[in-house]
């Protein structure tokens, strides 16, 4: 992507998926050749998938993009992974406040899945899973070595313990949508644990094996009362990951440091993983600050996501002497969603010939031109570069779903997917802005007295809300993107506010268009009730940022989550995204096909990529220091 922009709040287990959990990850070949979903069985297994046979076997040694041979030791330094510039608080399922980074490096759940296949889940906490044949609960038992970082094992009441905290109203309200399905956690035994699923539901068994598991005992005070859940802060978690915090200052920098007695480093799904001693987190002020940093030795690697950064400012004289180095590496996720999303709550934009023709003034082809040298496709989809992206004409499946809602829907959602405005000849921006001109006339706004006005002489103006910590790379952006408004009449406003105030006003729907990134995700699933599902819309912090409540959408959804075959779950899935786009609620923006991470020489990483993974926790969990003593004395780690 161009922009570090901001990503909806996804829970833990889902948000590093792509390291750490089994359901976001794309199709491998071998997966996509199967046409229908195997039935579960009744028998224990090292691991399960949603499709297929898992493509490890029982009793492999090691995942093949780790290098089991990496050494250890040293400590890694690292930047803002996202645009926060501080944080308050070490408890990461809560709603309020801003999360320390790294904190994933501390939870893990009972089975994890592989970066080069998809919806596969293998043990991690668990070491047998069992999936009930009606589909209707899956078992798990937990590994009998399993450990928190307090020495206590990981019992089935932790487990229980973990989930009804998170379904509570105590914890961020995303995650009881998230785990709505699983009815309850049942202790079988202190070791067994069954989770009860309120129907049938495929990637059930999957979602509650990618459940982060904490301690009971995590906000229990000396005298045995505890802290309420969403009032734990600096709390230290008490997870089973293969690190524990070491030191933090200011709610700036922060400390993590390898457990040694982290209890999993030798199983086969940790090999080759966590291979330096300490990570480090430095929270600068802003993109400009971080970067002059980085070129000053300050840290470790960056991840870029502003090509012209990329091409002109991640230059200098130690790239020229190879102390640091720029690499791309080719990734295989799919694009996700990120553009400009438009608040449907506003009245200013529930009309849809409005919203498309907010969509006409972006110039893409411009920019890719002037700003990012050439080095982005557009987004087409809410699932582009997966099996998931709707394409033509609906399917017969497509349309079984959709012709319930004809009387309510678009007629153009019966026909061939929208393509995004284009101004490369013969297409042009005076072109594609006199289609706008006229529906947003059809839509009973015209341009008089100076500007663009609706019957009751209102203007059309709106807020672009953003972070000034991004400002510095959406405004040439959004300066363009408004230029183009203004030719119609429109006035923006470009509003910029702190990362704390900014996200605030995100979790109350306190805008009226903001750049938004929705992680990309390889299968479909759960996750889309939250961020697309009318009961969410009303629902603080949740991820449906542009408010739609659809009946159709809605009975889409529902028929994605209960899909019984593959057949059905892309019938599903197309037809979401056909409703999406076809609703234009988002101004998408662009994608790259690879990470362009930029590192301090010493670091090395396997031979063989994962395909589906992020940067940054692909850094923190798989990469090494050829050698670890290079950087084993950094000042902030003594």
């Amino acid at each position: 992507m161009t922009t570090g922009s901001r990503r909806v709040q996804t829970p833990h287990a889902l948000r590093h998926s792509v390291i750490h959990g089994p359901l976001r990850a794309a199709f491998a070949a071998a997966l996509l050749c199967a046409s229908l979903l195997v039935a579960p069985q009744a028998h224990a297994a090292h691991a399960i998938a949603q499709y297929g046979e898992p493509k490890y076997p029982a009793g492999f040694k090691h995942f093949d993009y780790v290098n089991p041979d990496a050494p250890k030791g040293g400590t890694l330094v690292l930047a803002n992974p996202s645009r926060l510039t501080s944080f308050d608080k070490f408890n990461p399922f809560t709603l309020r406040g801003n999360t320390a980074p790294g904190l994933e490096l501390m939870f893990e759940s009972l089975t994890i899945g592989s970066s080069d296949e998809v919806a596969s889940a293998y043990g991690l906490l668990a070491d047998d899973i069992v999936v009930a044949p009606d589909g209707l609960s899956v078992t798990f038992h937990i590994n009998p070595r399993a450990r928190f970082s307090n020495g206590d094992p990981v019992t089935a009441d932790d487990v229980k313990f973990s989930l009804d905290t998170l379904k509570s109203p105590q914890a961020a309200p995303q995650y009881a949508s998230i785990f709505g399905e699983i009815k309850r956690a049942v202790v079988v035994d202190p070791a067994t644990v069954r989770f009860e699923f309120r129907e049938r539901n495929r990637e059930l068994p999957l979602l509650a094996g990618s459940m982060p598991v904490f301690s009971r005992k995590w906000g229990m005070k000396p005298d045995g009362s505890r802290i309420p859940f969403d009032q734990i802060a600096f709390e230290k978690p008490i997870g089973s990951g293969p690190y524990l915090i070491d030191s933090f200052d200011n709610g700036r920098t922060i400390t993590f440091k390898r457990d040694p007695h982290y209890w999993g480093a030798d199983l086969p799904v940790r090999a080759g993983m966590n291979n330096f001693d300490r990570i480090v987190y430095k929270l600068y002020a802003d993109s400009t600050a971080r970067l002059e940093a980085f070129k000053a030795g300050e840290y470790d690697a960056l991840v870029e996501y502003i090509a012209r950064n990329w091409v002109r400012r991640d230059v200098g004289k130690k790239f020229d002497s190879g102390e640091l180095i720029k690499r791309e590496f080719v990734q295989h996720n799919g694009t996700g969603m990120q553009g400009f999303f438009l608040n449907t709550r506003r009245p200013l934009f529930q009309d849809v010939r409005v919203r498309k023709a907010l969509d006409l003034a972006l110039d893409f082809q411009w920019l890719n031109r002037q700003l990012f040298f050439s080095q982005y496709t557009r987004i087409d989809s809410f699932f582009a570069n997966t099996e998931w992206q709707a394409k033509g004409l609906p399917s017969p499946g497509e349309l079984a779903l959709l012709e319930p809602f004809r009387a309510q829907l678009d007629p153009a959602v019966f026909g061939p997917m929208p393509k995004q405005p284009d101004t490369d000849p013969p297409g042009s921006l005076r072109a594609n802005l006199l289609q706008a001109r006229d529906l947003l006339q059809q839509a009973g706004w015209t341009y008089r007295d100076g500007a663009l006005r609706n019957a009751k002489g209102e203007p059309f103006q709106f807020e672009i809300l953003d972070d000034s910590g991004s400002a510095s790379s959406m405004e040439p952006i959004i300066a363009t993107f408004t230029r183009n408004l203004q030719k119609l009449g429109i006035t923006v406003n470009f509003r910029t506010t702190d990362f704390a105030v900014y996200q605030k006003r995100l979790d109350a729907f306190d805008f009226d268009v903001t750049t938004i990134r929705m992680p990309d995700v390889q299968v479909p699933g759960a996750e889309q009730i939250t961020r697309f599902g009318s009961k969410s819309a009303d629902t603080p912090g949740s991820d449906n940022a542009i408010g739609l409540k659809s009946p159709a959408v809605d009975a889409v959804l529902d028929a994605l989550v209960h899909a019984q075959t593959r057949e059905q779950l892309t019938d599903a899935a197309h037809a979401l995204d056909r409703l999406l786009m076809h609703g234009y609620y988002v101004v998408p923006h662009w994608y790259s096909g690879t990470h362009r991470v930029a590192f301090r020489r010493g670091l090395a990483w396997p031979k063989t990529l994962p395909l589906y993974y992020g940067a940054e926790g692909w850094i923190t969990t798989m990469w090494w220091y050829e050698d670890p003593q290079a950087r084993a004395h950094s000042d902030i780690a003594d």
